[in-house]
């Protein structure tokens, strides 16, 4: 079973598992200056096809189910990133779940409500080199998802 972990956002991060190989990273979606604010999903949609296609398919995608936002705007860009995946996913017919916040930090850390160095200390307990905490969250999003559903690892 090949899955995909993502933490949405400007800066996302994401993890893969599947049959031969699990990675991960981060990419950025933020807009240059002469582009309009939907080209980060537009740029996301591609990326999100492109992963597809080289990881030659998902059969599932989970994502960092967030509920509250630090401001106006950082809750805008993730309804749009939300909008797009989970379009993407129907298109493409891949189940998709979201995953609350509070969940995959406490499946990590033992503490639903850990900062971002403790998300990425637990990342690199086991073993992940992640660049930031987005790349840390979605490595812990992957860890949870394989530990609810097995057959996935």
């Amino acid at each position: 079973m090949k899955i995909l972990a993502l933490d949405l956002g400007t800066q996302t991060g994401w993890a893969i598992t599947g049959a031969v190989v699990s990675s991960s990273g981060t990419l950025s979606f933020k807009p240059s200056r002469f582009e309009g604010g939907g080209m980060r999903y537009l740029k996301f949609k591609r990326w999100l096809t492109e992963l597809k296609s080289s990881a030659d398919g998902f059969d599932a995608v989970y994502f960092e189910a967030v509920r509250r936002h630090a401001g106006t705007d950082a809750a805008h860009i993730y309804g749009g990133f939300m909008a797009t995946l989970t379009m993407w996913c129907e298109h493409h017919k891949i189940p998709y779940q979201g995953v609350p916040v509070g969940t995959i930090k406490k499946h990590a850390t033992g503490k639903g409500n850990a900062g971002k160095g403790e998300m990425i200390a637990a990342a690199k307990r086991n073993g992940f080199q992640v660049a930031d905490d987005n790349e840390a969250d979605a490595v812990a999003l992957r860890a949870w998802a394989l530990s609810q559903y097995p057959e996935a690892a």
